[in-house]
């Protein structure tokens, strides 16, 4: 269930089954875990967003809905939402199917992109024509000959 209320008096802003989204930040309805407003932008060291990748490691929480109540937190709070967001979402929550691209989940070829032309290794060469095998004296010994 999905449920937008716009209350003057500082009350719910957005709400789903698991998920409320207060002036102050967001709220999870059975555990009380809070997200301060501040705080929803915050960043890894290696760009991704940090609240998607700590949700993911709590079995309480409910992938679909936490990124629900995110996005309409970033939405209500003038915050951009960018690609490394949706990185953030896969590697946390791992890879889903969209179902007709409601759920807001990204497809892998979103994710993963193929290598650019630089960075793809050259095409191998033919082998080159095998040496023939010589002794110590420098002395050609034909393959298949025993000592």
């Amino acid at each position: 269930m999905t449920d937008l209320c716009m209350d003057a008096h500082g009350g719910v802003l957005f709400a789903n089954d698991d998920w409320q989204l207060l002036p102050e930040g967001l709220e999870h309805r059975a555990t009380g875990y809070f997200i301060e407003r501040e705080a929803l932008a915050a960043r890894r060291s290696d760009g991704l967003w940090a609240w998607p990748l700590q949700l993911a490691e709590k079995s309480w929480c409910t992938p679909h809905l936490f990124r629900e109540v995110f996005l309409a937190a970033l939405d209500r709070f003038g915050l951009a939402a960018d690609e490394a967001l949706s990185r953030s979402f896969a590697v946390g929550f791992g890879l889903r199917p969209a179902l007709g691209g409601r759920d807001g989940f990204v497809a892998l070829g979103e994710v993963l992109r193929p290598k650019s032309a630089a960075r793809k290794r050259p095409a191998e060469a033919k082998p080159a024509p095998r040496q023939p095998v010589r002794d110590r004296a420098g002395e050609r010994v034909p393959v298949g000959a025993s000592a």
